[in-house]
């Protein structure tokens, strides 16, 4: 029985470069270093320093999480933590968190973690998600899951065919990013998800805005029913910078802004 090479972090680097789409004369020019030591680290013929191989990281985007990977194969100690976010040391990010979704009250906004679990969500977001059955609403809650499966809130979307297409193309740009195994596995779940036999075409459908009752979308619309009114929301995501730690690399805040005064009034009519 034979036993596989550790790969070597020059492997790992050059996977990276590729995936990037440089050459090693662009990524030397981006690292302030030479194409020949670039080949030399690549094929093991010269050691990164820890400093080198931090750096290549940085101009390749690498995600935290794989950039420890790069240090051990160098032979290097992880940088990132990974804390678990219910660690007590996480309090003051939870109560940060906690606080920035409910200031953000009535319009809805959660976040997420790298495979799009929920792992806080205000109550705008709840009140989206009523009426789901309790299968969907089992821990851990997807955000993905949530809106695509045909018995989650895909039958409420108005323009669910483009909607669907914005999130499985986002979706697609992350693997192709961090060539993420469970990632590529929810993809590949949801993207099977049918259609809702009530999704047709997708449907503009006018709004209160404007003197022919047209709304000038400055972004693609989320444009979802509740209660028998339909609300229109532009997504913004946001994520932090620098990151230290691999769980808050991680994590991505999406908030709903109301995209028409119809939806505005609507959720400030529902506001305690």
């Amino acid at each position: 029985m034979t036993t596989a090479a550790p790969v070597t972090v020059g492997a790992l680097l050059r996977t990276w470069r590729e995936r990037r789409g440089l050459s090693q004369l662009e990524l030397a020019g981006r690292a302030d270093s030479s194409s020949r030591h670039i080949s030399f680290v690549e094929t093991g013929r010269s050691r990164p320093s820890e400093e080198m191989v931090l750096r290549l990281a940085d101009r390749l985007d690498v995600p935290v999480r794989d950039r420890n990977a790069l240090l051990v194969a160098a032979g290097y100690a992880p940088r990132y933590a990974h804390t678990p976010l219910g660690d007590p040391s996480m309090e003051v990010l939870r109560e940060g968190l906690e606080r920035l979704l409910a200031g953000y009250e009535p319009y809805p906004a959660l976040v997420v973690n790298a495979t799009y679990d929920v792992v806080a969500a205000n109550r705008g977001i709840l009140m989206l998600m009523e009426g789901l059955p309790e299968h969907l609403l089992a821990g851990p809650l997807n955000a993905m899951r949530l809106t695509l499966h045909p018995e989650g809130l895909a039958p409420r979307i108005r323009n669910l065919r483009e909607w669907r297409g914005h999130l499985l193309a986002q979706m697609e740009r992350q693997i192709a990013l961090a060539r993420s195994a469970p990632l590529r596995a929810l993809y590949e779940e949801v993207s099977a998800y049918p259609l809702p036999s009530s999704a047709g075409p997708d449907e503009g459908g006018p709004d209160e805005s404007g003197p022919d009752g047209a709304v000038a979308y400055l972004a693609l619309p989320l444009r979802i029913e509740h209660d028998g009114h339909l609300l229109s929301f532009v997504s913004s995501i946001s994520t932090f910078n620098t990151p230290m730690d691999v769980t808050v690399a991680e994590l991505a805040i999406e908030t709903l802004l109301p995209a028409d005064p119809a939806t505005v009034k609507y959720l400030r009519s529902l506001s305690p």
